[in-house]
């Protein structure tokens, strides 16, 4: 099945991210020998942002330049409502949700989407 690809149009991509993260029961991040992939957040100065995709196939777009070998990971919903998103809080971390080829997109508070996945999955 093809997916759709992310359009410019970022609020459409964040609201893709819930439906979507919710049917595959996963997130998906970028990690490297350094950790997960972070990049500068464009709101907020002194602020990084860990972007997240609702398919692997966005993530696997952003494995080169800057993130060249890093690896394409899944991360467990449940495990990413629980202790990714209140842990990102506690490190003043946004989220970044479904980032375009540009890496453009919307700049979340972790407990802000923490709210959001809870209502989509009642």
């Amino acid at each position: 099945m093809q997916t759709e690809p992310l359009s410019d149009d970022f609020e459409e991509n964040c609201a893709r991210f819930l439906p979507e993260s919710a049917a595959q029961g996963c997130v998906w991040a970028l990690e490297g020998d350094e950790g997960f992939a972070l990049c500068a957040s464009e709101k907020y100065p002194q602020t990084d942002v860990m972007p997240f995709w609702s398919q692997r196939e966005f993530a696997e777009q952003h494995a080169d330049g800057e993130w060249q070998g890093y690896a394409v990971v899944a991360i467990d919903l449940e495990e990413f409502m629980d202790d990714w998103l209140t842990g990102m809080h506690e490190d003043v971390l946004l989220v970044g949700i479904n980032w375009n080829a540009e890496l453009e997109g919307v700049e979340l508070e972790p407990l802000d989407l923490l709210e959001q996945l809870e209502q989509e999955l009642q």
